[in-house]
């Protein structure tokens, strides 16, 4: 599972629609599973599939079972083998009671499940994902999340997940690629990313209200007696010791910077440079 990163109009959907076969490259020609996606084969689009969060292949007036056997149809699924799927899915995603309600009287969240279940109906190889927990509040994006990982885990599929939530990204995704400006900026995984970005760690202490802690490091907030600085990386253990040694703590925890924060590091440097150029 891959997670494929970078600001607006990097390029991300445009790549994962040229890799699904959808737009043809201007060059170069991509490989997907030993195929050129831009042929649009048969035995190729049988093993992919790709979930826009934005775009809806349901019907709006039908219930998603009918929904499901149109996929069917369209995929040549041998029933018993679509009964078993789906029924599978269904049971993961716990919608077993909204399958037979017409699309429209669906909540997003219940929409987007849908959506993922026919998409996957035809057990594809290939998972390309773009921005599928988009809009969904917290409960539902782990829920998407935590299908992902099944379906990755049970059929072995690669998973290809852009996402503006990096929540997603740090559940899912082990190896990072991050584009800007037509270029790959990174290409390795989530913590190696973190560890060449990021030269600082974050230190949160709970203690006593009104405590000065700037002598330990850059104050990031302050209240109700929680106090979060930022400190280099190299000295985070030196002043973890000071802190429990100095101060009364009642609660200490020492964390990497957010990912979102690192990701945004990379982005402000690369505009820099370019402007430099």
């Amino acid at each position: 599972m891959v997670g494929f990163l970078g600001p607006n109009g990097a390029g991300k959907t445009t790549t994962l629609k040229m890799l699904s076969g959808l737009l043809h490259p201007t060059a170069g020609t991509p490989q997907v599973l030993g195929f050129n996606p831009a042929e649009r084969e048969p035995d190729f689009l049988r093993q992919i599939t790709l979930v826009m969060g934005n775009r809806s292949q349901m019907s709006w007036d039908l219930p998603a079972v009918d929904s499901f056997e149109l996929q069917r149809a369209i995929y040549g699924i041998p029933r018993s083998e679509f009964e078993k799927t789906r029924d599978e899915f269904i049971e993961l995603l716990q919608i077993r009671e909204l399958v037979k309600k017409p699309i429209r009287n669906l909540s997003l969240g219940e929409r987007m499940k849908m959506e993922i279940v026919a998409a996957l109906l035809h057990k594809p190889k290939v998972l390309f994902l773009d921005e599928p927990t988009l809009g969904l509040d917290v409960t539902m994006q782990r829920r998407i999340r935590e299908f992902v990982t099944e379906y990755n885990q049970r059929y072995g599929a690669t998973v290809l997940l852009t996402s503006h939530y990096m929540a997603d990204v740090e559940a899912l995704c082990k190896r990072v690629i991050v584009i800007h400006n037509g270029k790959i900026l990174f290409d390795g995984g989530l913590s190696a990313l973190l560890q060449r970005f990021s030269a600082f760690k974050t230190i949160s202490v709970s203690t006593n209200v009104g405590s000065d802690l700037r002598q330990y490091g850059e104050v990031l907030s302050s209240e109700d007696g929680r106090i979060t600085l930022r400190v280099p990386k190299a000295e985070s253990a030196q002043v973890t010791a000071r802190l429990l040694a100095e101060q009364r703590v009642d609660d200490l925890t020492v964390e990497d910077t957010p990912i979102d924060d690192v990701i945004e590091k990379i982005f402000s440097q690369e505009s820099a440079e370019g402007d430099g150029q």
